[in-house]
């Protein structure tokens, strides 16, 4: 089975390295800081969204946004988080079961990359699959959509694919691929969104993936 993970909210509790991004980028261009809650909420979907639907910025404007926020996250930041507990366990479960790894986030792979082998996950995953930097590839169907044509170039076959992660995005992706797509429900979801979204379970805690799967 190929099984495709989200990152942040997923594998890593980012919130400290994130929302002081965000404060960052609020404070250089004046515009009011969110409060803890709505930070939360910006945890998973693309900047090029939330930049302009929650903090109100024009979309010409969230480029600069955006390069205002990488430079703080970007030089330190990202490493501000924390791997959830048993993370490592069920990675290792999983390859020792004989399933290929995956990442499909929206945070551009060359970060991505960095927060892996920060937190010496980079070794779980045959392949890291992540935002464009240049934003043309930012929602999470065509990162997904990334690496599947990654995994057909290597002339793989699996009978089933799943995508595991913490947002409606996440889910969203997967069912735009006719994916299975479960729900990581110790991440940033807010109450009922997974459901909402078409989740086909939402579990508690990581340990429970190997089992299911």
């Amino acid at each position: 089975m190929l099984v495709l993970f989200d990152l942040d909210g997923t594998l890593t509790d980012p919130y400290c390295g994130i929302s002081a991004g965000i404060i960052h980028v609020c404070v250089t261009l004046g515009r009011p800081v969110p409060s803890a809650m709505v930070l939360r909420s910006m945890i998973g979907p693309p900047f090029q969204e939330t930049f302009t639907e929650v903090l109100g910025l024009a979309p010409d404007d969230v480029a600069a946004a955006i390069d205002v926020y990488r430079s703080v996250y970007e030089t330190g930041g990202l490493y501000d988080a924390t791997v959830y507990d048993g993370i490592h366990v069920t990675l290792d479960s999983l390859r020792g079961a004989g399933h290929t790894l995956a990442l499909a986030t929206s945070k551009p792979t060359e970060s991505a990359t960095r927060v892996l082998e920060h937190f010496a996950l980079r070794s779980s995953f045959d392949f890291v699959g992540g935002a464009a930097r240049d934003g043309s590839r930012h929602h999470k169907a065509d990162v997904i959509a990334h690496v599947l044509d990654w995994h057909r170039s290597q002339s793989r076959s699996h009978d089933a694919v799943v995508m595991i992660g913490d947002r409606r995005y996440d889910i969203d992706g997967a069912r735009a691929h006719g994916m299975r797509a479960i729900g990581a429900g110790w991440g940033y979801a807010d109450e009922g969104e997974l459901d909402a979204a078409g989740a086909e379970v939402i579990l508690g805690h990581p340990s429970e993936l190997a089992a299911h799967l």
